[in-house]
């Protein structure tokens, strides 16, 4: 019996630390392994005895990247729990932010971490010797993004500004105007993007996926609407935990998630896309038929280009509600604490972000679950090696080596917001 190994001890360019470990016998891909070694952060206990005001803040400490996904699933979920409802422009603004960090986090995802991969750089500092107008263009895409978030968050990291029932302060219709020309340029950079990725070359490659997004009817969901999948799952946010289930695997310090019914599956841009494609504008679309995808896309190397087509909306639906913008009457809906249990759940860069809390009387937090897109798609990133590595055998071995990293960056795993869990037994003897 041949048995060969696959193994990255570091893998660069990702958010956290881990580690791959293929495994050949035969010539045939026997198990894949991915590592995360990263060690957990305990947001949930830190959680526990604070009172509900403190979650957005809290929680937008997770991830330096996607800070507002943190903060929208958690203030949704504590909306939800007290009863109140956030509409018009209140709404509006939240997605206004959610735009904002869409386009910063893809740019920086798009340009930094994985176009290397297709153009054979170790990083995106030795591509700029080359490619100094195309990092340039990365750079300011995600410049626009920062824009946002540094006016309605407060800042372009951790954004302080979000609060239970709305925010603690809005803009004022002139404020806004500037970002308008700002995110004009970024759309017409954005739609540069999708056309410079679709001319990549990748692999041809591609799964059978159980595809999980949010959905609305009326808009591409980011932060509203029910949990669905292309295998005909439909649920509230709130019968999360009906469906999905958490275990323990002892290569990680993240939960992995799976459907009760089945194994695992796929969150991020390709099940949002697949799955809302009609939701899209019409301007996204447009670009998108013109990359090459159709109304779905099972290539997870094309999930480059799917992300830029996303940056095409996010710069859109900005506009759309900048355009649209009336300043609220006031900046947040008041909240009552009271004994009671609260869902919420997002569409992070990275894919479904799911949030539960139980409060006490006086909105104490007596209990938070968090569970991260990369958390969830861990079993999917794993049958991607198993499945896909066995058809790229006869590549030289630092080239197979290097296709399997690309396989694990194809999800921009955040590795250090998933690792936020384990169980700890103290024993005293």
């Amino acid at each position: 019996m041949s048995r060969k190994t696959i193994k990255v001890d570091y893998l660069a360019r990702v958010e956290g630390e881990g580690a791959l470990e293929v495994t050949v016998r035969d010539g045939q891909v026997s198990d894949a392994e991915l590592r995360i070694f990263e060690p957990p952060r305990f947001f949930e206990a830190f959680l526990r005895g604070r009172d509900f005001s403190e979650a957005p803040d809290v929680t937008a400490r997770i991830c330096g990247i996607c800070p507002v996904a943190y903060q929208m699933s958690a203030v949704h979920a504590m909306e939800n729990a007290l009863g109140i409802e956030v509409e018009g422009p209140l709404r509006a603004l939240r997605r206004l932010l959610y735009c904002g960090e869409w386009i910063e986090s893809h740019a920086l995802h798009i340009y930094m971490l994985h176009a290397p991969d297709f153009l054979g750089y170790a990083g995106a500092v030795d591509m700029a010797r080359d490619y100094p107008d195309i990092v340039k263009r990365g750079l300011s895409l995600k410049k626009a993004g920062n824009a946002i978030m540094t006016l309605l968050g407060g800042r372009e990291i951790h954004p302080i500004n979000v609060r239970v029932g709305g925010f603690y302060r809005t803009p004022a219709r002139k404020e806004l105007e500037p970002l308008a020309e700002t995110l004009k340029q970024a759309r017409e950079d954005a739609l540069a993007t999708v056309r410079w990725t679709a001319g990549l070359d990748m692999p041809e490659a591609g799964r059978d996926y159980h595809l999980v997004a949010l959905h609305h009817p009326d808009e591409y969901a980011m932060n509203a609407g029910r949990i669905i999948s292309n295998r005909g799952l439909d649920i509230a946010v709130a019968d999360y935990n009906r469906h999905f289930v958490e275990s323990h695997v002892q290569r990680s310090t993240a939960l992995h998630s799976h459907l009760r019914e089945h194994d695992g599956y796929l969150v991020g841009p390709l099940a949002r896309y697949s799955l809302n494609y009609g939701q899209l504008s019409p301007l996204a679309r447009e670009v998108a038929k013109e990359a090459g995808l159709g109304v779905t896309c099972n290539n997870p190397f094309q999930s480059i280009v799917v992300r830029s087509v996303e940056v095409v909306y996010a710069c859109d639906e900005a506009l759309h509600v900048i355009a649209g913008y009336q300043e609220p009457e006031r900046p947040f809906e008041p909240a009552e604490p009271k004994l009671s249990e609260g869902f919420g759940c997002t569409e992070a860069p990275r894919g479904l972000l799911f949030h539960r809390y139980r409060l006490d009387e006086n909105g104490g937090i007596l209990e938070a679950q968090i569970v991260p897109p990369t958390a969830q798609n861990q079993p999917s990133i794993e049958a991607d090696l198993k499945e896909l590595v066995g058809g790229w055998l006869d590549l030289p071995a630092d080239t197979l080596r290097e296709r399997c990293e690309q396989t694990i960056r194809n999800y921009d795993p955040c590795i250090s917001c998933a690792t936020h869990f384990l169980k700890l037994d103290v024993r005293h003897e």
